[in-house]
């Protein structure tokens, strides 16, 4: 619109300007050369206007005609770019659609228009990707390495392509190479503290995510919860080798996020054997209250060294208050009103689990607590409904059920993948079938032997019927510092355990010699032995020591134990044997001899002076 009122305006101004010349008549003499031409002033006006304009004409034509090689040139060149960038932009959406044939099409296509443009490189690579040609596709990115422009396209297409075949090492150099290029870049941060972690090298996975949080990759959050994992991952490898080192880590941990288990428990274990009990309990109680978890429970009874059982019963009620919803607070106090010989409280503890919430662990605590009271009813009940009750939280990462708690999932790698959670599996009901046939027989028949026993418990937890090897564990005895629960917070083995001990407290009722069992083939069977119940406070030991699969030994003091075989068994280390399946079946089909049930001592008898002298 502009245009047009300018171009209206100087066309006013150009008629003005003749009418005003034409009002003006006058002659102009020009005198050349003896010639002489005498014309008036408004043709002169129109003369010059017209020389001018077929001047600009000429020229134009002479600049059109010279530059003609040129502009056919760039003609062929916009034309040939147009076509290249439909090129790339098809190939892009073929390769998104995986149309193999189409992509490789338009990538050819695209390298003829455009050689020298990135994209083509990308859209040539990305299609030999998509076609498996693996090489053809490296050795593009190999050359994009060659230009500053393409260097970091080339290093992380080099680096997926390592990563998708298992190319651990030059993987780990593309991502340090990209790093070290651009700190801002966010996949090479990713990449190295993933390999890091997996490789468990700690300190090197805390200084990516300090470049991480600097360049602003990771909120605070996470990038706090990340460095507590790994620093109690230090703390964790660490604990027995270097305790003060393991501690200080474990506190640091506790501080960057107070609900992580492991961490606490480490600090707390630690703590207490240095004999900072105020600070151990304040440790545990910080994290109980957001993650409850048995091995926060076993490190807080034990906070004290030299306590007696009532007095860790004492202390685990007040923890238990803590969090009286959750379901280890009644399962820790039940633990330790066993150890304190108070089965009232044990079993009022476990009343509200016994309906809405009834799991294993819940099961075979009540079938404890009724072998310890002598209802061999009550345990035969406790024990088959442990069979179809649901499992018990346990530490779970990828579908997989670990023993101890691990910074990274042993699947995918993925750093904090490990879940204080129930395990989700699909229950057998033939192997429960089995479980409840062969507890029916076992209280049918009253006593069998004690490899019939821990066949029947072990099978409670998995059914591994083809293994022919037999584990002996000697009772352990009272540690020193309070216990590292290694197996304790291991849910499914303290169920095995408590089964085993539970059947054995019914196995004392004295009946009449068992009919040989028929030959089977061994279970993995896990034989405790646990004896009586302890006479005096200081003999008392955690239900979780029951637990251990041989990891330390103890021996039988000289006030209980009164029988011959707990005698003989004091000084016995843990024995692994292994038996062909003909002594197996034959262990297993011989007849146990009755045992003989010695009631509990007052805790100033100091026993038989033989067993005294024994022991």
């Amino acid at each position: 619109m502009l245009r047009l009122a300018v171009f209206l305006i100087l066309i006013v101004a150009a008629a003005a300007g003749l009418a005003w010349l034409a009002d003006r008549p006058g002659e102009m003499l020009i005198n050349w050369e003896g010639y002489e031409v005498r014309i008036t002033v408004f043709t002169a006006v129109v003369s010059l206007a017209v020389l001018v304009g077929l001047s600009i004409l000429l020229w134009s034509i002479v600049r059109v005609v010279w530059q003609s090689p040129a502009s056919i040139g760039n003609f062929f060149n916009r034309r040939r770019e147009k076509h290249g960038l439909e090129a790339l932009s098809s190939g892009m959406i073929a390769i998104g659609a995986g149309d193999r044939a189409l992509a490789t099409r338009y990538a050819i296509q695209a390298r003829k228009s455009l050689p020298n443009e990135p994209m083509t490189h990308l859209l040539r690579a990305q299609a030999a990707r998509l076609s498996g040609d693996q090489t053809t596709a490296r050795r593009i990115f190999e050359a994009m390495l060659s230009s500053p422009d393409t260097e970091q396209l080339g290093l992380r297409g080099l680096f997926l392509e390592a990563e998708k075949e298992g190319e651990r090492e030059p993987a780990q150099q593309f991502a340090e190479r990209g790093l070290k290029l651009n700190p801002k870049l966010s996949w090479p941060v990713d990449a190295l503290l993933g390999i890091q972690s997996k490789q468990h090298n700690w300190v090197g996975a805390l200084e990516t995510l300090s470049i991480a949080r600097k360049n602003g990759h990771i909120e605070k959050t996470a990038a706090d919860r990340k460095r507590a994992i790994l620093l109690t991952a230090q703390a964790q490898a660490a604990e027995e080798s270097d305790p003060e080192r393991a501690m200080s880590l474990a506190l640091e941990a506790h501080n960057l996020a107070a609900d992580l288990i492991p961490a606490a428990a480490i600090a707390g274990r630690i703590l207490a054997a240095r004999g900072s009990t105020p600070k151990a309990v304040k440790v545990i109680a910080k994290t109980w209250k957001k993650s409850p978890h048995p091995d926060l429970a076993i490190a807080y009874a034990y906070a004290r060294l030299g306590d007696s059982p009532k007095d860790r019963l004492e202390r685990v009620t007040k923890l238990a208050a803590m969090a009286p919803n959750m379901l280890e607070s009644p399962i820790a106090l039940a633990n330790a009103a066993i150890e304190a010989r108070d089965f009232d409280k044990a079993r009022t503890a476990l009343e509200p689990l016994t309906d809405n919430r009834l799991t294993q662990r819940v099961c075979t605590l009540m079938a404890r607590i009724e072998g310890e009271t002598g209802n061999a009813g009550g345990v035969r009940e406790w024990l088959a409904r442990a069979v179809n009750a649901p499992r018990d939280p346990a530490w779970t990462a990828d579908g997989i059920v670990a023993d101890d708690w691990a910074a990274v999932s042993p699947v995918t790698g993925a750093l904090d993948a490990f879940q204080w959670r129930v395990p989700v599996e699909v229950a057998e009901p033939r192997d429960k079938d089995l479980l409840a046939q062969k507890i029916e027989e076992l209280v049918r028949v009253g006593a069998p032997t004690e490899a019939a026993i821990a066949a029947s418990a072990i099978t409670a937890a998995s059914t591994k019927a083809d293994t022919e090897t037999v584990a002996v564990v000697a009772e352990p005895a009272a540690a020193a510092v309070p216990p590292k629960p290694s197996s304790a917070s291991k849910v499914d083995r303290a169920v095995d355990a408590e089964v085993v001990e539970v059947v054995k407290v019914v196995s004392t009722a004295p009946v009449a010699a068992p009919a040989p069992a028929k030959a089977e083939r061994a279970p993995v069977m896990k034989v405790v032995d646990v004896g009586p119940p302890p006479p005096s406070v200081s003999e008392a030991k955690p239900a979780a020591q029951l637990t251990t699969q041989g990891a330390a030994t103890q021996k039988n003091d000289t006030n209980g134990r009164g029988t011959a075989r707990g005698a003989a068994a004091a000084d016995a280390e843990v024995v692994l044997m292994k038996e062909t399946s003909k002594k197996a079946t034959a262990a297993v089909s011989a007849p146990a001899e009755p045992k003989i049930f010695v009631s509990p001592r007052a805790p100033d008898d100091p026993g038989p002076v033989a067993d005294s002298k024994k022991s």
